[in-house]
């Protein structure tokens, strides 16, 4: 029998019946652990959601410390561990979850501020990164590209070194892919949430499905242009966004969504081909949108952001047995093209996406094929598939390989990646005595002279 432990995980975000992306995941993980162990999930946001098989609660700075006293383990996302400087040294197994590369997200969440503050914005990303490398005992990613990513960010921090890969030359060890993940248990319509429900909406309208908030780095430009040409072939097409409000209050609303309602007003579509969902589907809820859905969209810019994000909307997508037609480039449009899940088409191209969107309406052997396809790689994506690397660690977790030399280093006062005095000695003797019994004496002599030079 597995041995219980006591597992604490940790978000920003705010748990209550409407939630975003880092909210769900972390709802889930401590869904998926507390079968098997005693689980807490905390967040400095606020807090009226209940555990299902865990307990949750708001934590605060003043609280924070005791609550990871308490725990074996600490799953952490976000700006967590530099806030917090004694994490360094506290004596508990640290899993870091790096699903969303923050500091390439602020590259676009900070575009149109002013450059002092880009600046300081992605200076902070990076001081967070920064703790977390140094710290975590095992880190999490969404997907193989995001462990390229993250493998090069962690050699650059050293944690890519003789001890961790001696460990586990996979390094699986130290970073593994933990992605989003669906229900496993299939969507049920309690009650229709768009269809013949919102005015402008009939029953038998195709829909097609902005399945979440509207942010910078999207591109609903090009989706609402692509209705407006795709409607000519469809009459009765209907585009609707379900959520435009962010479920955490601290989060302003951005600039892309002013300009997604200016564009749909502008054309005329705004109430008759395209309609907006000012709040925020309840979590629960979601299922009774989706499946009054005939198409799920979503459409990026093409830029390094999206290159390495996990679009968490298409997992929900999938679940629903939505079609998907999404810009490619990224994970899920080489795994939309792949497995003949609907369409993937270039970034910003208008043509091609209407294209893609009256194909799939015009033609039913195509979207029922899209369906079918859908079922099948959807069935390979639920949470519990998704979370099994983070399950089977829990049963058994244990500090980072390299965790006992970093600690050292911590305590002798050394920088990340700065060596000891007597390192360095031993080194230069090392070298010495090799270049002796290569070049001799006059070899050695040499390299002294280019040191002393330097």
């Amino acid at each position: 029998m597995t041995d219980r432990r006591r597992i604490l995980v940790v978000t920003l975000d705010t748990l209550a019946e409407r939630m975003a992306g880092p909210a769900i995941r972390a709802f889930e993980i401590a869904r998926a652990l507390g079968a098997e162990h005693d689980v807490r999930l905390v967040t400095f946001g606020g807090c009226s959601r209940q555990g299902e098989g865990f307990t949750t609660a708001q934590t605060t700075v003043e609280t924070f410390r005791a609550e990871v006293g308490a725990a074996d383990v600490v799953v952490v996302q976000g700006y967590v561990v530099s806030t917090f400087d004694w994490l360094q040294d506290a004596d508990v197994v640290l899993v870091v979850d790096l699903y969303d590369p923050f500091h390439l997200e602020s590259l676009e969440v900070e575009r149109f501020r002013p450059a002092a503050e880009r600046h300081a914005a992605l200076a902070r990303a990076l001081t967070e990164l920064g703790a977390q490398a140094r710290r975590g005992d095992l880190f999490l990613c969404a997907s193989g590209k995001q462990r390229d990513l993250w493998i090069g960010h962690l050699a650059a921090a050293g944690r890519v070194n003789p001890d961790t890969y001696d460990a586990d030359t996979s390094l699986r060890s130290l970073i593994d892919v933990v992605p989003f993940g669906t229900d496993p248990a299939a969507p049920v319509q309690r009650a229709h949430g768009i269809k013949g429900v919102v005015d402008g909406i009939a029953a038998d309208d195709p829909v097609i499905l902005w399945g979440g908030g509207v942010y910078n780095w999207f591109d609903p430009l090009t989706v609402i242009r692509a209705v407006d040409r795709a409607r000519a072939a469809v009459p009765n097409l209907r585009l609707y966004f379900l959520g435009m409000k962010h479920p955490n209050p601290d989060v302003p609303e951005m600039a892309m969504a002013v300009r997604t309602r200016e564009l749909s007003d502008e054309l005329g579509l705004t109430g008759t081909h395209v309609f907006f969902n000012e709040d925020w589907v309840p979590y629960e809820r979601r299922a009774d949108y989706l499946l009054d859905a005939d198409i799920g969209v979503s459409a990026h810019f093409d830029h390094v952001e999206t290159a390495f994000s996990f679009r968490t909307r298409i997992l929900d997508y999938l679940w629903a047995g939505l079609p998907i037609v999404c810009t490619d480039g990224d994970h899920f449009g080489a795994l939309v093209t792949a497995e003949g899940l609907g369409a993937a088409v270039p970034a910003e191209d208008v043509d091609a996406l209407a294209d893609a969107l009256t194909g799939l309406l015009t033609d039913e052997a195509r979207l029922a094929a899209a369906r079918e396809s859908v079922a099948r790689v959807a069935a390979t994506h639920t949470w519990t598939d998704a979370l099994a690397p983070l399950v089977a660690f829990c049963r058994d977790p244990r500090r980072s390989a390299d965790a006992g030399r970093l600690a050292a280093e911590r305590a002798a006062g050394l920088q990340p990646g700065q060596v000891s005095r007597a390192t360095r000695l031993r080194a230069d003797v090392g070298g010495a005595w090799r270049t002796l019994r290569a070049d001799g004496v006059g070899g050695v002599t040499r390299k002294v002279r280019r040191r002393l030079g330097r």
